[in-house]
């Protein structure tokens, strides 16, 4: 398994996490998920850059909470090897969340990169059954990725 991880923010104001927990529960998600041997690439960005991303590939305006890039099917899926794709994940969109729900930005990063991983992996939650299963299959790796 190996996990990408985009150089930290240093921009004033944008949160940071606890890298090395990050690469664990990483290791973790990809484990829970059978995924080990597979690469996985992660950014850690702003709301600029991601509401940017939104915009460009989504057609929604406005930064989200995380995103994903699937090799795992479109057409790149023949160029993917074993990466997976990428995930992008909003720090200060985090951060909101997280105190939002009386969690860690810790915590609310690891949910999304469950959420943005399971993305990569062809889950989605457009209609109420795939988000039944979607949900349910974010409670199974949250619980393989454990308290630290």
């Amino acid at each position: 398994m190996t996990v990408r991880l985009a150089p930290a923010l240093r921009r004033r104001g944008v949160p940071t996490v606890d890298r090395r927990l990050f690469r664990r529960r990483a290791g973790r998600v990809l484990a829970a998920l059978d995924s080990s041997e597979r690469e996985l690439s992660v950014s850690l960005t702003d709301d600029a850059e991601i509401a940017a991303l939104n915009e460009e590939w989504r057609g929604r305006e406005g930064p989200t909470d995380v995103l994903s890039f699937s090799l795992e099917e479109g057409e790149h899926a023949d160029f993917g090897g074993a990466l997976l794709g990428d995930v992008v994940i909003a720090l200060p969109v985090a951060e909101r969340q997280a105190r939002a729900y009386g969690a860690t930005l810790d915590d609310e990063v690891a949910r999304l990169l469950i959420h943005g991983v399971l993305h990569l992996l062809g889950h989605d939650h457009q209609e109420p059954g795939e988000a039944r299963r979607m949900r349910s299959e974010e409670r199974r790796v949250w619980r393989a990725v454990g308290d630290d």
